[in-house]
């Protein structure tokens, strides 16, 4: 088997490290370790990995001040570990960046699913290069995988432009969260719809300096749409 693809996995609770590292090792992936949030920001600093799974309790530097950190830096993408019960942290990941989350207790054959997952839709935004849309002054360049208004640029996440790529290519079509969630994130991500929601509430903020937040527009009990 070979993958190759190095994961940087940031967290203080060992067990789970050997736990964690095991899977990953055993399905081809280099794995390298941080116990701490500062440990961790070096490492991907020196030299980025292909994916991070991180924390969102750790010493020295939490886990929201990790990914707000790495996100000034580097766009690799992030899976973030919270606490079943920890639903407002889950929220708070997704908006500062976070690709996607396991909660604990979890399964490492799922989280080792979601790496794939992720990992895979990276490669396929990164190869899928198709013509830029240009819509009311908003452009949105799949080449370069920016978005900008006039000379401004928004600072958007892979998620994000993938999801508003995806409401653009098709303007004043109405997507239901669940073909949202297929299309961006993948058919076998299993979390729930509420990501969609987060995402797009993020993206408005990050559109919204560019004059371009109400370009998508809330269909109520349905999903969204771009106009």
């Amino acid at each position: 088997m070979t993958v190759n693809e190095r994961i940087l996995v940031v967290e203080d609770d060992a067990d789970v490290v050997r736990v964690v590292a095991s899977f990953l090792e055993r399905e081809g992936y280099r794995v390298q370790v941080a116990l701490d949030g500062a440990l961790g920001l070096d490492a991907a600093f020196h030299d980025p990995p292909d994916l991070v799974i991180l924390d969102w309790m750790l010493p020295v530097v939490d886990g929201p001040t990790f990914l707000t950190r790495l996100r000034r830096e580097q766009d690799v993408p992030v899976i973030m570990l919270t606490a079943r019960s920890e639903e407002d942290d889950r929220i708070r990941g997704l908006e500062t960046g976070a690709d996607d989350y396991v909660t604990k207790p979890f399964s490492p054959r799922e989280l080792v699913a979601r790496v794939r997952a992720v990992l895979r839709r990276r490669e396929s935004a990164e190869h899928d290069r198709t013509a830029a849309i240009e819509h009311r002054g908003l452009r949105i360049d799949p080449e370069a995988r920016t978005v900008e208004r006039q000379g401004v640029r928004a600072d958007v996440t892979t998620v994000e432009f993938d999801l508003l790529y995806a409401l653009a290519s098709s303007t004043g079509r109405v997507f239901r969260r669940t073909e949202l969630l297929d299309r961006v994130w993948g058919e076998d991500f299993v979390g729930v719809d509420r990501v969609v929601d987060v995402h797009v509430s993020h993206l408005r903020r990050k559109l919204e300096p560019l004059g371009a937040d109400g370009m998508i527009a809330t269909v109520r009990s349905v999903g969204y749409k771009f106009e």
